[in-house]
Order: structure tokens, then C-alpha cells, then sequence
């Protein structure tokens, strides 16, 4: 190990903190990161970020930490001097972002500003990141080049620098970044703007340039000014990401040695622009598959991949034109491509309405077989798209599905290549979530062989009309589930059998209520019981096991309880006052929405119904006047609609069930049209908190009824 970091035994750290607690182990976190042995450095770099840097925080250990950090970039022995200068940018990017005069509280409550002394040591020591970003190793220009937009107020040699640096530089991420970097010494230093956004106007329309560093140009350009962004400029970077020549494929993956092909494979071809590793036959499939979506999350597979993600963060709430890019972007002669522009199409129908089936049929179009790398990206991400929206991918996803089970035989579901295996099950999920048919022999091999079952469970209450092929399989993992925790698979199971609705499920749902009550499971219990109550009056014979929960001291399974005795009795007299006793728990919406879709015989409901509305919080306001109207009908219209317009405007996390309950209403919602016809003007998701898609559908499905029926 490298142990030249003078001084360091000098420095207090006693006296300063981090995250979690004192600053001890910093000095040998920082002798680590010069360790000869890579995993040592990984780790120093880790623990690092994650106490002494956490989520970007600058503590005083932090700041302490520079000019180790500046001699560990020196030292030409040190293995991944890129890695120290990229840390040392982070923290000055920090320090540049907070207030200069703002007041840190370091985790002991201190008040401290370390960010203070840090920018002025990054500029004392700007040199040396002029001499970094000139030096041999292109990962260590990589990391420095960002420090010449950043802590130089000279804005003039800056960019001096910048354009030495360009001229200099042949590799595309590097004349990229260079760039990228001009555009943030404009918006940074008022004085640099005019300059760099004339270079740039300049770069990008020079034809003798590659296309990616005019296509860089011109969306840098846009950053920098976004008041001058006009028609052209989206059909002008299409053109040049046309012009992009395509990056070689990486060579397919190799068959795991240990594992034969498929046996009705004769020649497998799954290639793909990425490979992954078999998995960890020891770690339960559930865990393995979070573990590598975080691996996946994130992963960069173009060079102009984070361009084009700037590029849609300019253009905003722009949609057509966005669509035009992603449309250009998944139709690229380049698979790196077109793989990224799969995350920023999610990206771009996550958050903004509009018709998105074009750029759907295009993910459609994402699906070859011959890609399971891509295949399965696409496919996955129609799979979290809500039905209405990924309908018209219906016949790819069953085309690819079958076509795997043609090429590969009937197991393509466990296919011991694990591209193709993460292909096949997310178009077959995908295609389920549509209520496919087609989905079904896939799901029943995975039940049947317990591979990846886990998933197949997922998804397997979307297929009601296969019931009789589903439930003996799920009822029988039900029974041997361990009900020892709530996340575990009971949970799963429960819910598919709360959306199958099958009566035939009811023995093993009544057992399985029984077993989660006596290990004090009351999430697990209540999961039981809102799947008895799906299957409504069939369930009658688990009465028996429901009554005794009625009075159960946890609130969320005492409300489960009270919901199935309505759900399968329909007893008035014994849900209601229970119903009514709920609204003073923290599951009051809740009761309120099951008191409407009693009607009328909730009457004795409405005293209590009317005080909330009236006092209660946003939410419980708008859930208990929906249900003043459903219970006494039209006849509370003009009483409901000003409360129901009054949260909206509050809160418009309200508008689904308030445009819910407007569509109940009939003619008596006039009044609230034009407050409709104003959210359905909104470009961005609502519908809920984050914008939540699947939400922010239903309420513009729910919106256009309101209208159409008013029309």
C-alpha cells in the first residue's frame, strides 16, 4: 500500500464527524484508496461516499479530506487517480451548489461551514486539475475536466482552456465532456455566455465535424439558452444523430459451461449489447433480481446516452418535440441506441400525457428475438406501463413469446441462459398484465418446475379466466408459504388469489387466515381477508374465521375484517357502525369509500359523514362527500360539489377521487367542468403523489366520461 499521505496523523479527526458517527477510520479510508489491491480501494471509496460524503453532504472531515485527496490525484503510483479526482469534484460541486452564507449542522448539531473552506481550496489548487486534464491517462482527463467550468472565475482563460482541450483530444467521451463543460462555465459565469454560445453555434454547424460533437453543440448550445430554442432544432438533431455511426456489438455471451442449451435449441443466437452474469444459484431468485436491477439501473451503453438525456431535460415539458427524439432515437441504426432511449421512453410516458401509442408500438418494435438483452429491457418497461397504454404491444409481446417457445422449447421460461431466460419472462409477465391467454403456458411452467415462480405469481391474478388451471397450483404454495414475515411469498400468493376472485380458493384462504393470526401477522391476515372478500358471498363459509377479527386491536386488519363480513354477508346492520367507528381511525378514507358502495343502507353513516366533510382533513373531506353522495344520492349534489372543488384546488393529489365521484354525479358535476377541461389542459402526470401513471390514467379516462356524459 501507498502510506506517503503526510500530515495525516496530525489532523484531529477525533474532533469531527460524519453521517454515522465520529471521523476516526477517514485517515484510513484515504490510505486505502491508494491500495495496490482493487476491492481494498473499492471499499475505501464506499465507505467514503457513504459517511464522510453521504448523499453529497460536505462535513468537516470532508473538507479535511482535500489536500489528501489532492496528493493521492499527484501521485502517479496511486492505481485509480481518476477515481480520487472524480471524488474531489463532488465534493466541490457540493460545496459550489450550498449557500456561502448558509449554516451546516454537522450529525453531533454543531452548527459548522466546512462547504465555505472548500471552494477556495478547489480554486487554490486549480492548476493542478489543468495539469489533470492534459494528462496521458484518458480516464484521469475524464475526471478533471468538469474542474475547468467549474472553479475558475477567469472566464476568460477557462474557456481558453476548453478549446485547447477539444483541439487536443480525439476520443468521443472526452470531446464530449469538453464540451459539456463549456456549457457549464457559460451558465455558471455570465461573462463566459456569449463566447461559448457562439463556439458552439459554430461547432455545430461546421460539416467537416463528426456528427456527435455537433449534435453535442447544438444541445449544449439549447442548454445554455432554452429562450432561443425554435422548430429547428429538434429536426436538426435527428438528422445528426442519423449521421451517427453505429458503436461495434460486444461478442454474444457464452453459454454457461456447467449448463446445457435449451433441448429443443439447435443453434441459440442470443447475442446483445451487454452481457450478465449467471446467477448466484444460493441467493433466493427474489433478492438476486432487486440485486440486479440496481445493476442495471443506470448503465450507460452509447456515448451519447447522458447528451440525449440533457437534451429531453432541456426541451422540458415539450412533448412533441421529445417525441420526434426518442422516435429518431429507437429507430437508430445503433443498438447502444436504441437500448438507452427504452429508459428515457419510460422517462418521457411516466411523467407527461399525450398520445404515446406511436413510441409504445416502437418499444414493440424493441422486441427481436435475436436481442434477449434489449428484448427484455422492452419488455419490461411495457410491463409497467397500465393496460390502455401497452395494449398495442399486445401482438409482439404473444409474437415473441411464442417465438421463444417455438425456437427454444416449452421451458424457455427456466432457460439456463439467463439473457434469454430475463426476456422471456418479462414479455410473458408484460403480456399477462394485458389479461393475455397467451401468457399462461409460460406461468404454468414456472409453477410447475418452482424456477423463477416467484414472478409468475406476480402476475397471475390477471388471468381470472385461467382459474382452474391457476388455483390448485397457487392454493398448494399457499399452503407450504412461510408466514414467519409479511414480505415473503404468502403475500404474493394472496393477492393473485384476490384477483383470480375464486370461490374454489376459500379453504386454503381461510387456513392461511388462521395460520397468519396465530403468528401475529396482521398484514399477512389482512391480505386473507381482502382476498375472501374479492370472492364476496362464495365465502361465506370463512365467516366463522372472520367474526372473531371484527374487534381486533390492530386497526388495518380490524378495517380488512369489517370489509370481507360486508363483502361476502351484505349485512347492513352489522358493517355499518363498524364502518362509522373506522372514521375516527387512521383508516377513515377507507371506511368512508366502503360506506358509498353501500347506498342507501349506510344512512346512519351520514351524521358522522357530513363532520368530516365539513372538518376533516383534505383527504378524508373528499372520500367522506363522495360518500355522502353515494349514499343519499342526488340529492346531495349541491351540497358534495363545493367541497369536493374546494380540496381540489387544495390538494390536487384529490383529483382522482374527486373526478371519481363528479362521474357518479351526472348532470350535477356542470359546475365542474371548467375545472376539468383545466386538468385535462395539463401536460404533466397528476393523479396522485409522484404522478403515478397507472393513476393519472384512470383519472383522465375518468375526466373524458364526465365530459362525454355532459356533452
Amino acid at each position: 500500500m501507498i502510506n506517503n499521505l503526510e500530515g495525516l496523523d496530525r489532523v484531529d479527526w477525533s474532533s469531527m464527524g460524519h453521517a454515522y458517527g465520529p471521523a476516526d477510520e477517514v485517515p484510513l479510508w484515504l490510505e486505502q484508496m491508494a491500495s495496490p489491491d482493487p476491492n481494498v480501494r473499492e471499499r475505501a471509496f464506499s465507505r467514503f461516499y457513504s459517511s464522510a460524503h453521504h448523499q453529497g453532504d460536505v462535513y468537516a472531515c470532508t473538507a479535511a479530506s482535500l489536500p489528501f485527496l489532492f496528493a493521492l490525484a499527484d501521485n502517479p503510483q496511486v492505481p485509480d487517480r481518476a477515481a480520487v479526482i472524480r471524488l474531489m469534484l463532488s465534493i466541490g460541486s457540493a460545496a459550489l451548489d450550498r449557500d456561502p452564507d448558509g449554516v451546516y449542522y454537522s450529525p453531533s448539531g454543531h452548527a459548522s461551514t466546512p462547504h465555505t473552506d472548500v471552494v477556495p481550496r478547489m480554486r487554490e489548487r486549480f492548476e493542478d486539475f489543468v495539469r489533470h486534464a492534459a494528462d496521458p491517462d484518458p480516464q484521469v482527463r475524464q475526471a478533471a475536466v468538469p474542474a475547468l467550468g467549474l472553479f475558475l472565475d477567469d472566464a476568460e482563460r477557462a474557456f481558453a482552456l476548453l478549446r485547447e482541450r477539444l483541439a487536443a483530444e480525439s476520443g468521443t467521451l472526452e470531446r464530449l465532456l469538453v464540451i459539456e463543460t463549456a456549457a457549464t462555465l457559460a451558465q455558471r459565469l455570465p461573462g463566459a455566455l456569449g463566447p461559448v454560445t457562439t463556439w458552439l453555434a459554430v461547432l455545430a454547424a461546421d460539416p467537416a465535424l463528426d456528427a456527435d460533437i455537433r449534435l453535442a453543440a447544438l444541445v449544449h448550445q439549447a442548454a445554455c439558452t432554452p429562450e432561443a430554442i425554435d422548430d429547428s432544432l429538434v429536426p436538426t438533431a435527428t438528422g445528426l444523430l442519423r449521421q451517427l455511426t453505429p458503436e461495434p456489438e460486444p461478442e454474444p455471451e457464452p453459454e454457461p459451461e456447467d449448463e446445457a442449451r435449451p433441448a429443443d435449441c439447435g443453434q441459440c443466437t442470443c447475442t446483445g449489447i451487454a452481457t450478465e452474469p449467471t446467477p448466484d444459484r444460493g441467493v433466493p431468485p427474489q433478492i438476486a433480481a432487486v440485486f440486479d436491477d440496481l445493476d442495471r439501473h443506470g448503465r450507460v451503453h452509447a456515448p451519447t446516452t447522458e447528451l440525449l438525456t440533457t437534451f429531453h431535460r432541456v426541451l422540458d415539458a415539450r412533448v412533441p418535440e421529445r417525441t420526434a427524439l426518442l422516435t429518431a432515437q429507437l429507430r437508430s441504426p445503433d443498438a447502444a441506441t436504441r437500448h438507452d432511449a427504452i429508459t428515457m421512453t419510460w422517462d418521457l410516458i411516466r411523467s407527461w400525457r399525450g398520445n404515446h401509442t406511436s413510441l409504445v408500438l416502437l418499444l414493440a418494435a424493441c422486441l427481436p428475438p435475436d436481442d434477449p438483452y434489449t428484448t427484455a429491457e422492452a419488455a419490461e418497461t411495457l410491463g409497467k406501463l397500465p393496460p390502455t397504454l401497452a395494449e398495442p404491444a399486445r401482438e409482439a409481446l404473444a409474437t415473441l413469446v411464442e417465438a421463444h417457445r417455438t425456437t427454444h422449447g416449452p421451458n424457455v421460461w427456466a432457460a439456463p441462459h439467463p439473457l434469454l431466460r430475463r426476456a422471456h419472462q418479462q414479455a410473458v409477465t408484460a403480456l399477462a398484465g394485458l389479461g393475455d391467454e397467451r401468457a399462461l403456458p409460460s406461468l404454468l411452467t414456472a409453477l410447475d418446475t418452482g424456477i423463477d415462480d416467484w414472478r409468475a405469481v406476480q402476475v397471475a391474478g390477471h388471468l381470472p379466466q385461467a382459474a382452474g388451471e391457476l388455483l390448485s397450483r397457487l392454493t398448494q404454495r399457499l399452503a407450504d408459504a412461510d408466514f414467519s414475515w409479511p414480505w415473503g411469498s404468502a403475500m404474493a400468493l394472496m393477492a393473485a388469489l384476490n384477483g383470480l376472485g375464486d370461490p374454489a380458493a376459500v379453504p386454503a384462504l381461510t387456513t392461511a387466515l388462521t395460520t397468519a393470526v396465530e403468528q401475529e401477522q396482521w398484514q399477512t391476515a389482512g391480505a386473507a381477508l381482502y382476498a375472501l372478500g374479492s370472492i364476496g358471498t362464495g365465502a361465506a363459509s370463512a365467516l366463522e374465521t372472520v367474526r372473531p377479527l371484527l374487534g381486533a386491536e390492530d386497526t388495518d386488519l380490524r378495517f380488512a375484517a369489517v370489509k370481507a363480513l360486508w363483502d361476502i354477508e351484505c349485512d347492513p346492520a352489522a358493517a355499518v357502525p363498524r364502518l362509522t367507528a373506522l372514521l375516527d381511525t387512521s383508516k377513515d378514507q377507507d371506511a368512508a369509500d366502503v360506506l358509498g358502495r353501500m347506498g342507501g343502507s349506510a344512512a346512519a353513516a351520514l351524521p358522522r359523514l357530513r363532520q368530516l366533510s365539513e372538518t376533516g382533513h383534505v383527504g378524508i373531506r373528499v372520500h367522506a362527500a363522495a360518500a355522502i353522495h353515494d349514499i343519499g344520492g342526488p340529492a346531495e349534489a349541491a351540497a358534495v360539489l363545493p367541497v369536493l372543488l374546494e380540496a381540489w384546488e387544495e390538494n390536487d393529489s384529490t383529483a382522482g377521487p374527486v373526478v371519481d365521484c363528479l362521474q357518479r354525479m351526472g348532470p350535477a358535476a356542470a359546475p365542474a367542468l371548467p375545472r376539468i377541461h383545466a386538468e385535462l389542459a395539463l401536460a404533466r402526470r397528476s393523479g396522485g403523489f409522484f404522478g403515478n401513471i397507472k393513476n393519472d390514467e384512470a383519472l383522465l379516462r375518468a375526466a373524458r366520461a364526465v365530459i362525454e356524459h355532459l356533452a
